[in-house]
């Protein structure tokens, strides 16, 4: 179904890919495998004939008995392409079910079939619905619906995980499982890869390290053995007793009476579903949602219920950091320059200084001059997403919100952003589905489901020992998986 042979991309001075070269059975799953910047996308993206901007591509790709020649994509339907971030290809402004028609039409395909297959209802209340009105879940399976309407022989799925809690990542590798067609699966998951490739493919500076049928069960080399052995450490305990934020009685449309409070300098990570409100509980507190009812107090003083009235000293004392950091930087300007716009804009900091400053702090979290001088097009996801933490860490915050900071790293780069976040000493609030990552820096866990707060305490009792289905499923433990469904 796959042939590629010496495969190089390159740009200019750098090389993307180099001599990267395998094949895939018609049915069968390919996995590629390695750190941020590895060349994963380069090389996907190169089965749709597509490269990066003055890129100089050469060797053979062969799709469905088509050859790809680079700039121009294989015929309608033999490749589909699931994006890491579903939303960068959902339409905002037209309700799903147009769209699905729309695509139904051009390859007389059959929504229905399609929805069940992604595993949606297909309701007249879903149809109705605008991609915004999803969870990350949701939006993730739409866009497999959308692209099974047109019977592709391949489809290459760019961190189909990225965002989802245990529970959903199971129904995922089940949805991809039972697709019959050959998939390319990028992914630093290497649970799901383990479940579903038939053969892995590892990648380092663009060059594969490492391939075969068994790679992460038996690795050969350093660096395959350093990605399956990095794993997270064991929780922390440490309890501060005077709280630096409040949460009490808060409400909104997703979020029903939720109450808890964070030290100063303690780690919460607040856990749960794909769209269990966990994301609306950060938002609120950063404000950037207004809630109904309830309050929010920083260091014993109310925070504005809306967004319009926060000023900016209260927005430079809780800062956030997004889980999608490519989206969160404008594309024409340079990385040191928008960082360094958050000191301007929020401590009234000169821009030389602020220039500084930035370059200071992009290079204490591993981003060298020539990087940050880039715009984020020509930066790695993991590189985005320090980016992203040194913009809010030079608003001098008193709390750091991160929102799934981790998901869509592989282990490597996850283990270091991870370093980072508990070297900060500041009071960090981490929203994750992936326990695990408590488990690694978590003073205390919180579990949100359907909106409430159903299970929180130390991190060691939460994830050792938890009394929810829901918090039980999450961690993996027999039992809770139909409670929490």
């Amino acid at each position: 179904m796959i042939e590629v042979d010496g495969l190089v991309v390159s740009v200019r001075d750098r090389t993307l890919v180099n001599g990267v070269g395998f094949t895939l059975p018609a049915g069968k799953t390919l996995a590629l495998v390695g750190a941020s910047g590895s060349g994963k996308t380069t090389t996907a993206l190169a089965l749709l004939g597509e490269h990066p901007a003055g890129a100089r591509v050469t060797g053979r790709i062969t799709v469905a008995g088509h050859k790809v020649a680079p700039g121009r994509p294989p015929p309608p339907g033999t490749v589909a392409y699931i994006p890491q971030h579903p939303s960068a290809v959902l339409n905002p402004v037209l309700r799903i079910g147009t769209v699905l028609r729309q695509i139904a039409a051009r390859h007389s395909g059959s929504v229905g079939d399609a929805l069940r297959r992604a595993r949606l209802p297909g309701d007249r209340d879903f149809l109705r619905r605008f991609p915004h009105q999803l969870s990350g879940g949701q939006q993730q399976r739409l866009v497999l619906a959308q692209a099974l309407l047109a019977n592709p022989s391949v489809i290459v799925a760019d961190e189909p995980t990225t965002g989802q809690d245990a529970i959903a990542r199971a129904e995922v590798a089940a949805e991809l499982s039972s697709l019959g067609v050959a998939v390319v699966l990028l992914s630093h998951d290497l649970d799901l890869v383990r479940e579903l490739a038939d053969q892995v493919v590892v990648l380092r500076y663009g060059r594969v390290v490492e391939s075969g049928p068994a790679v992460l069960d038996a690795p050969r080399d350093a660096y395959v053995r350093a990605l399956v052995t990095a794993q997270p450490r064991a929780a922390r305990t440490r309890m501060e007793p005077l709280p630096l934020l409040e949460i009490a009685g808060l409400s909104t449309e997703v979020l029903r009476d939720v109450t808890i409070d964070v030290a100063l300098g303690e780690r919460l990570v607040v856990a749960g579903r794909s769209g269990s409100g966990k994301t609306t509980l950060a938002r609120c507190v950063a404000g950037l949602h207004p809630w109904m009812s309830g309050s929010v107090r920083l260091a014993g003083r109310p925070l504005p219920r809306s967004p319009r009235r926060r000023g900016r000293a209260d927005f430079a004392r809780v800062q956030y950091v997004f889980q999608d950091a490519r989206a969160s930087f404008v594309p024409w300007r340079s990385i040191v320059d928008q960082v360094a716009r958050t000191a301007v804009r929020l401590r009234d900091l000169a821009a030389p200084a602020a220039r500084a400053e930035a370059l200071a702090t992009l290079a204490s979290l591993g981003l060298d001059h020539d990087t940050t001088r880039r715009r984020p097009g020509a930066l790695s996801g993991g590189e985005l997403q320090r980016a992203a933490l040194a913009r809010a860490l030079l608003a001098h915050p008193d709390v750091l919100i991160c929102d799934e900071i981790t998901s869509g790293l592989d282990p490597v780069t996850q283990s270091e952003v991870l370093d980072l976040l508990t070297g900060l000493g500041l009071t960090l609030i981490v929203i994750s589905h992936d326990l695990p990552v408590a488990a690694r820096i978590a003073d205390r866990v919180a579990v949100v489901h359907e909106g409430r707060l159903v299970e929180h305490g130390p991190a060691d009792r939460v994830l050792h020992h938890p009394s929810h289905p829901v918090t039980r499923a999450l961690t993996g433990m027999t039992g809770g998986s139909s409670h929490a469904r």
